[in-house]
């Protein structure tokens, strides 16, 4: 079973960028369509942003805007998101699990980011 750690986030101010990371344990890894999901408080968990095996497809909510990256490095299993131009309203913890299927492997613990104005 494939598990994830994610990390990399903080406390920024709005404009500013963050880079968050996502280490996947296990063989299979390469396998997975992954993604970034975020949850602020009160709120539902959303898709963020997803990436095919590959890395040669990329998706992101409609909030992104341009200003957040997916990308992967199948030969160390990570994962990141490149964020730039954050706002207030980005403020959430972010997690990353696989996208593109219902199927979800074990949720980690997420890293917060917070986002002042």
């Amino acid at each position: 079973q494939v598990q994830l750690a994610e990390s990399g986030g903080g406390s920024v101010q709005a404009g500013g960028s963050l880079r968050l990371s996502c280490a996947a344990s296990g063989r299979t890894f390469s396998s997975y369509a992954m993604g970034w999901y975020r949850q602020a408080p009160g709120k539902e968990r959303e898709f963020v942003a997803g990436i095919t095996v590959s890395g040669g497809s990329t998706a992101y909510g409609d909030f992104v805007k341009g200003r957040f990256t997916i990308s992967r490095d199948n030969a160390k299993n990570m994962v990141y998101l490149q964020m730039n131009s954050l706002k207030p309203e980005d403020t959430a913890i972010y997690y990353c699990n696989t996208a593109y299927s219902s199927s979800k492997l074990t949720w980690g613990q997420g890293t917060q980011v917070t986002v002042s104005s």
